[in-house]
């Protein structure tokens, strides 16, 4: 409800300052006051992909919280996940500042942060002590002068391993050179074997997700979906942002990176649709680009999404929105007789079947 009146004075800020002060104020939030903020997702929410118990469908995606410093915090708000990362074996800086844009007119960011954190050895110990109200992922990465690629997403993947719920391989950011090269043939293969061993270490065994960008033909996601099922991927996550650019009016329309936000919907829904195709339904697919409603989020689960995950839209619309959409999720569903997400999964595809 504040955050109507508090908006002005963080896009006064510049953007990434805002977003640190941001953690900074969720993190103390979150001490003492996390049970009041989200309060209980209804029961027809609570839903089961790859063997993981979710309260609700509503993931923080990956880039918010890169080192995990407000996990309890955005538990606190009503996700049902929160996606940590994304975290490199050493510590990087990043592409050099500015690297983060608001498009206001358009509802959108630009980014090129290029995997700046702290290293996935910091992390850990925050995301160990987080009171874990949801399911928790991390999402890794290489660095960008990895000599071996392969070798810092085994590395990533083994450490992660030992205290996420489930370890998400990011092969899908523009802003590291020649990282989406690693979405196809050999290497692709090489990875996701590595990757698979890797998290077989501890006893645990966490569950692998696979983020894939958007920019991708049809035979790249024929490849990939081949791949994850050869490789025991249990999720893909579809997608991140894209380098492409449809109409957009900002100021700050030209800059390069990745443009998330309103104007990545269209290309999100396809590559969801496209994705859904290629894997026969066989593997869960988590819906993330341009999700900035209860009533837009229902349609990618219906489209065949079986969580989604924001980001942009909380830039937007501030920290009520996850409680929002799981609110009108809810409702969503009731409407339209199903008791459960898990009925309401694909059921677009089903009905135009019909």
């Amino acid at each position: 409800m504040l955050f109507p009146l508090i908006r002005p004075a963080l896009f006064a800020l510049e953007p990434e300052r805002a977003h640190t002060l941001t953690l900074k104020l969720l993190a103390l939030g979150a001490r003492g006051a996390a049970p009041v903020f989200g309060g209980r997702s209804p029961a027809s929410l609570r839903t089961s992909v790859a063997g993981l118990d979710f309260a609700n469908p509503v993931g923080l995606a990956a880039g918010v919280d890169k080192d995990g410093r407000a996990i309890d915090g955005f538990f606190a708000l009503g996700f049902g996940s929160v996606e940590i990362g994304t975290l490199t074996p050493l510590p990087q800086a990043g592409n050099p500042q500015p690297r983060l844009f608001r498009l206001v007119e358009d509802r959108a960011v630009i980014n090129r942060m290029g995997f700046n954190n702290g290293g996935i050895a910091a992390a850990l110990p925050r995301a160990t002590a987080a009171k874990r109200r949801g399911v928790l992922g991390i999402n890794v990465g290489a660095n960008k002068d990895a000599p071996d690629r392969i070798a810092d997403y085994a590395h990533g993947v083994a450490a992660a391993a030992q205290v996420a719920d489930y370890v998400t391989v990011n092969i899908s950011s523009p802003n590291t050179p020649g990282l989406r090269d690693l979405q196809h043939g050999s290497e692709l293969t090489d990875l996701l074997a590595a990757a698979d061993e890797a998290r077989r270490a501890p006893i645990s065994r966490p569950r692998l997700f696979l983020k894939v960008a958007p920019d991708l033909d049809a035979t790249a996601i024929d490849a990939i979906a081949r791949a994850a099922a050869a490789h025991h991927v249990d999720a893909l996550i579809v997608s991140n942002t894209t380098i492409s650019r449809p109409p957009l009016h900002s100021a700050h329309a030209g800059e390069s990176g990745g443009l998330s936000g309103a104007p990545l919907a269209p290309l999100a829904r396809q590559r969801l649709a496209d994705f859904r195709a290629a894997t026969g339904g066989a593997i869960p697919l988590i819906s993330v680009g341009g999700i900035d409603s209860a009533d837009e989020a229902y349609a990618r689960i219906r489209a065949g999404a079986s969580l989604v995950q924001l980001y942009t839209a909380l830039v937007y619309q501030g920290p009520g929105l996850a409680r929002r959409i799981v609110r009108g999720l809810a409702n969503n569903l009731k409407r339209d007789g199903f008791a459960t997400v898990a009925e309401a999964v694909g059921t677009s595809e089903r009905h135009r079947a019909a």
